[in-house]
């Protein structure tokens, strides 16, 4: 059994000293006979397979203040939306819906890896694999239909700002919003239906920080593309069907801002439009950028695949509250508002006790 531990943890990136840590706690083990085959009952995430361990600390503290500024960040976007009355309108709405799929993936994905480097806890039990698989796609899914209303809410805004009061009211933005958290149930949870009941009857090591159908499903004792090419068709749809609206919805806007005829009128059009852009272009380019490389021949090893992955998913989650509060002009002044509430009373103690 020990050399096959070590054969596996070779695979995986793993020292020989790790394998060997893992096999006294009885992680291995988690693969047991039936017959002639073994079924596993547990998976192993590897995290960034090749990463020393001496800088696997400095790692693991990175992760925890990136889960940490992503929470501050939207939760600070939840306490302005909740203390300001301004803030609301259909955009916010929108960026509201956002920072919740943002909490919610950050805490799907980060504790769990961030414990592997912690505590050498890297296992995960195979139903919440698949649980944490389904949130994975189910959210990734969520994500991508919040930045198709963000494209639509400025493409009304801006092409066809008569019907825009009349379209995009609040009461809209909320049932759309619903819909689109009810839809994205559909395809993540077919995909877990169809690869739960696979045979996974050799390693139990996935190569990630987390567990996606990908890693899962490259595991199991059967031929693969029966359940591999669906899944690919569900990802296309998911980023190419938004994404090739917000690439029409921007051409129009672009068309749009050019005739008209005040530089003024373009520049305060355009500058609408920042925040969404800067956000939108922050989730598709990394994607597109690893999709096109793949198919074009470009190859990367495991860690820097896995490292760009983490990237362009805990990135942007953490990022965008920044981006609105910088960007977007009522939510600035919002949070200067609170600012100002919370250093006038400050000053104010001061000044008493002096006198």
């Amino acid at each position: 059994m020990l050399p096959e531990v070590f054969l596996r943890a070779e695979l995986a990136g793993e020292s020989a000293e790790y394998a060997a840590k893992l096999f006294e706690k009885g992680h291995f083990c988690s693969i047991k006979p039936e017959g002639n085959q073994s079924t596993v009952t547990e998976f192993i995430l590897t995290g960034f397979p090749g990463l020393y361990p001496e800088y696997q600390g400095l790692v693991s503290a990175i992760l925890f203040l990136v889960y940490v500024l992503t929470l501050t960040g939207n939760f600070t976007i939840f306490f302005l939306f909740a203390t300001n009355r301004s803030l609301h309108k259909p955009m916010y709405y929108i960026i509201l819906n956002l920072s919740t799929c943002d909490i919610l993936f950050s805490t799907t994905t980060l504790p769990k890896i961030i414990s592997k480097y912690w505590f050498q806890s890297g296992t995960i039990s195979f139903t919440a694999c698949f649980v944490q698989m389904y949130f994975v796609h189910y959210l990734g899914t969520v994500n991508s239909l919040i930045l198709f209303l963000m494209a639509l809410d400025r493409y009304l805004a801006i092409c066809h700002p008569l019907k825009y009061p009349i379209v995009f009211k609040n009461s809209t933005i909320k049932i759309l919003s619903i819909t689109g958290w009810i839809v994205a149930k559909a395809a993540p949870l077919m995909l877990v239906i169809r690869a739960y009941p696979l045979p996974y009857c050799a390693s139990n090591i996935i190569n990630h920080c987390f567990c996606d159908h990908i890693g899962i499903t490259t595991l199991a004792c059967t031929d693969r593309a029966p359940y591999g090419f669906p899944a690919f068709v569900f990802a296309m749809i998911v980023l190419l069907g938004p994404l090739a609206f917000i690439l029409f919805s921007y051409c129009s806007i672009i068309i749009a801002v050019l005739k008209i005829a005040n530089i003024q009128g373009r520049i305060k059009s355009l500058s609408t439009c920042s925040t969404q852009l800067i956000i939108i272009s922050l989730y598709y380019l990394p994607r597109c950028f690893v999709y096109l490389a793949s198919n074009v021949g470009i190859t990367f090893s495991a860690d820097m695949r896995i490292v760009i992955i983490m990237l362009y998913s805990l990135f942007p989650p953490m990022i965008n509250p920044l981006i609105y509060c910088l960007r977007a002009k009522d939510m600035r002044e919002s949070l200067w508002k609170q600012f100002n509430k919370c250093i006038i009373p400050q000053k104010t103690q001061v000044s008493s006790i002096n006198n």
